[in-house]
């Protein structure tokens, strides 16, 4: 059967309420295929200056930056009081070493897997990706969209809105974050906690490169404040023990428990599950192939109550890929109790043309 077109299926969905957008990898890639095929952070980190730190991480069972660079820096601290007489003096140097590395590796490896500025990607690319999100965004049928990914396309895009036309698209960029009302004019704005959570229409579901945890509250740097490119605004933040909030863990199983642990990730995960449970809504996903390390966010969707999901397919929907993807949404589908059957439709990627025509 051949794939629906993105125009076809959101004439399709006009029968729905609200239209919702989950986004995937693949919305990056199809903007900068060069620099946005990676998986991971982790993946793409060059540790051969430092091999020993990876069994930090090794140690740790994960591969969270964060996590390993905050156990270096701790144990750097604990270990004079349990080694005594300076025999822990070398031990306590190397940490704190490469602990320091590990933070330059971070700000390198998020350097190279991303633009430095939002002028690196023309103008008319975001045009085009407003015209896109205008479908989830603007309208009466305007609902949320979440996206799984960290990096900075979609909030670059949210903020581009000096379209030079005269009829330019307004977009919904609600996400929770707002003046620090102790510091209304700092470069930065700050979560606004679980109302504002309510609100807002823009979830990273996964944490993103511009929100930093400092400890005491959650940061969101922007580039129309700052002026600051990004590698420069994440080594700063880092050398004040700001960490940038992203889930680079490996497993779902992994993933889920950052997000529990974490009041703005866990806002925008139940966010995510209160819409899927409304049986007047839609749900689009884009760029994403249902792989099982992000089943903690998929199996809400089999366990939701909208009656139907529309899945993006890339290339030719006969591929093994593909079909693992469709056979993948089927099982989505046989999650769902008899009152609430889920109908998939599978639709063209391509078509969508979400960074303009080729």
């Amino acid at each position: 059967m051949a794939l629906m077109t993105f125009d076809a299926a959101i004439a399709d969905s006009e029968n729905f309420a609200k239209r919702h957008l989950l986004l995937g990898n693949g919305f990056s890639i199809a903007c900068r295929a060069d620099i946005f095929h990676y998986g991971s952070l982790y993946a793409q980190a060059d540790f051969s200056k430092v091999p020993e730190v990876q069994a930090v991480f090794e140690a740790l069972g994960t591969q969270d930056f964060e996590a390993a660079i905050r156990a270096l820096e701790n144990a750097a601290r604990i270990l004079p009081a349990y080694v005594p007489h300076g025999a822990a003096a070398v031990a306590v140097a190397k940490m704190q070493e490469h602990a320091a590395a590990l933070k330059e590796i971070l700000v390198e490896t998020i350097a190279g897997n991303h633009p430095n500025i939002p002028p690196e990607i023309a103008d008319e690319k975001f045009w085009a990706c407003r015209r896109f999100l205008a479908n989830f965004l603007a309208g009466p049928k305007a609902g949320c969209v979440f996206t799984l990914n960290y990096d900075l396309l979609l909030y670059w895009t949210l903020m581009h809105d000096d379209m030079p036309f005269d009829d330019p698209i307004a977009l919904t960029k609600n996400d929770g974050f707002g003046n620090d009302e102790d510091d209304p004019d700092a470069d930065y704005v700050v979560w606004q906690g679980e109302t504002g959570a309510h609100d807002a229409k823009v979830h990273f579901l996964h944490g993103a490169l511009h929100l930093f945890d400092s400890g005491s509250e959650l940061k969101k740097y922007t580039w129309v404040r700052k002026q600051i490119p990004l590698i420069e605004q994440a080594r700063q933040a880092i050398a004040g023990n700001a960490y940038p909030l992203f889930v680079a863990e490996g497993t779902s199983v992994q993933k889920k428990a950052k997000i529990r642990h974490n009041a703005y990730l866990y806002q925008g995960f139940k966010q995510f599950t209160a819409n899927v449970r409304v049986g007047t809504h839609c749900v689009f996903i884009y760029g994403h192939s249902l792989a099982v390390n992000d089943d903690h966010i998929l199996t809400r969707i089999g366990r939701g109550r909208f009656p139907k999901l529309y899945v993006g397919i890339y290339g030719d929907e006969n591929s093994a890929d593909n079909q693992r993807i469709m056979q993948r949404a089927s099982a989505l589908a046989d999650l769902r109790a008899g009152a609430h059957p889920l109908e998939v439709a599978f639709y063209d990627a391509a078509s969508a043309n979400v960074w303009g025509a080729p």
